[in-house]
């Protein structure tokens, strides 16, 4: 579901909650039943879950500063891939 912002000419903007690319270009404003005209705005992140805020927040902020390590990492074995079975009957060189 998308959030889609419309404005009436007597009451201002009203937010109307429609699936994606059902909105149509005017709809009814729920105080006098007069038409509201389609408003185009930035897509609403912001209302989206908060895993999902989280992830893009950190995302963002990683982008110019990326976080710092304190020591680098051991040189011990790198940690192994899980087998696939499907992989086992490829021929072998």
């Amino acid at each position: 579901m998308a959030v889609y912002v419309y404005r009436c000419a007597e009451h201002g903007v009203l937010d109307v909650v429609a699936p994606i690319g059902t909105a149509p270009a005017t709809a009814s404003c729920p105080h006098c039943a007069g038409p509201a005209t389609r408003v185009f705005t930035a897509p609403r992140l912001s209302l989206g879950s908060a895993p999902a805020r989280a992830l893009l927040d950190r995302t963002e902020r990683s982008a110019d500063s990326p976080d710092v390590v304190a020591r680098p990492p051991s040189p011990g074995r790198a940690p192994a891939a899980p087998r696939n079975p499907a992989l086992a009957r490829l021929p072998r060189p």
